[in-house]
């Protein structure tokens, strides 16, 4: 069976085309059955993210055109639509390609988890499907034991890549842990919503957002357990709770001033605040940051953070690449030997009839009143002659033909020391 990896991503095609070739969660499972309805498909499972569409599939034919124009026809695009922008990998590339995917190597944040996560999905739809056999489950398997080890051996996903995260990193520098912590977040817009999740993943104890519409601050706050919503106005109060400040909004003019966060100080007896703003036009007065016991950053602080989370990043790329290399061929051996397993089966099945036409002669002989020890021995030399017969034969007319290299393979398959030695 031939593996092929196909379809499109965030590399490869703009949104408009991406968008053209998504499979809608609830549309999946029927997809999957059409797609393995093809005679040449015998196995397959779909990935659709908002970064990437790709179909995994078990071809008995190697020809991978069966796949390609059954994408096309499913979501009605030509040739000339679609063509330009996908990309093709079998066996041993797209056995790679899944690794690097999942380990977040091709993602558009490099070393990005989401995807993990989205592979997953894919997997478990294809599962209940019932469109995975032996071979798509197992590099499934073995791409979940793969990501998990890149994970774990390198720094891929340890360095702040986005100002959401950059923001979040810090504060964990600065407090440690978060769970005894209250977050004051300044704006509900997506970055504000990105370091809600970053701060709900650390254990956060209170996320407050604040928001000129309030009713927009409660759609965010309420997607967290401890999540609360204000008003702009209602800051002053709540200062005071506030150990983490995140600020990011479309203002014109600062919302946080030096006088309220004097105030706040002192009511909380100087207990430090950490201050993050992102907001260009500036959300917090710079004189802010002149204040004891404020720790304030600008988006240009976080811009040298996340320059060295890239590098970092890159780096550990670099290791996971080797990791993956490393098991692709872990994978590529395994389905070779399944190219062993009919040969093993015939040729077992092959010793167990001359064993059994030997004991039942033997059980005869034995009833018919022979010795016991003499019955045995004819059964051990019996059993050898018959198993080694067909081999023997061969490997003389190996000999008389001069083919050293099938002589060779012999000694190999019976790991047969050289007579010399």
């Amino acid at each position: 069976m031939t593996l092929l990896a196909f379809g499109i991503n965030h590399k490869t095609a703009p949104v408009a085309i991406r968008e053209k070739v998504a499979f809608a969660p609830d549309r999946l499972e029927a997809a999957l059955h059409d797609l393995q309805s093809h005679t040449a498909i015998s196995e397959a499972a779909i990935v659709s993210t908002c970064n990437r569409t790709e179909l995994y599939c078990g071809l008995d034919d190697p020809d991978s055109l069966a796949v390609i124009d059954w994408f096309r026809e499913y979501h009605h695009l030509s040739a000339t639509d679609l063509d330009p922008y996908v990309y093709t990998h079998l066996d041993h590339a797209a056995v790679q390609h899944i690794l690097r995917v999942a380990s977040g190597l091709d993602s558009l944040v490099l070393g990005e988890p989401q995807i993990l996560g989205q592979i997953k999905d894919a997997y478990h739809a294809a599962s209940q499907a019932g469109t995975l056999g032996q071979q798509l489950n197992r590099l499934f398997q073995h791409t979940f034991l793969v990501a998990k080890q890149v994970r774990t051996d390198t720094a891929i996903g340890s360095s702040p890549v986005s100002v959401a995260f950059a923001a979040v990193s810090l504060a964990r520098q600065i407090f440690s842990s978060l769970d005894q912590h209250t977050a004051l977040l300044i704006g509900a817009g997506d970055t504000i919503e990105l370091v809600a999740r970053h701060l709900s993943e650390q254990q956060v104890k209170t996320i407050i957002v604040a928001n000129r519409t309030v009713e927009r601050a409660r759609l965010l706050a309420d997607q967290f357990s401890r999540g609360e919503a204000i008003a702009l106005a209602d800051i002053p109060e709540r200062l005071v709770d506030a150990d983490i400040v995140i600020a990011s909004t479309a203002s014109q003019l600062p919302i946080l001033g030096k006088g309220a966060v004097e105030r706040a100080l002192k009511l909380r007896k100087h207990r430090p605040v950490f201050m993050v703003d992102i907001a260009v036009p500036r959300d917090i007065e710079p004189e802010v940051g002149e204040l004891s016991d404020v720790y304030l950053y600008t988006v240009d602080d976080l811009h040298e953070v996340i320059e060295e989370g890239r590098q970092s990043r890159e780096e550990a790329a670099q290791l996971a690449e080797e990791i993956i290399e490393t098991q692709v061929e872990h994978y590529m051996g395994w389905l070779r030997s399944l190219e062993a397993v009919d040969v093993i089966r015939s040729y077992r099945e092959q010793a167990e009839q001359i064993r059994d036409r030997a004991l039942q002669q033997a059980q005869r002989q034995i009833a018919a009143g022979k010795d016991a020890n003499e019955v045995m021995n004819e059964l051990a030399r019996t059993l050898t002659n018959k198993l080694l017969h067909q081999p023997t034969v061969q490997m003389n007319r190996a000999a008389f033909e001069g083919r050293e290299d099938l002589l060779d393979k012999a000694r190999e398959l019976f790991d047969l020391k050289d007579s010399e030695n």
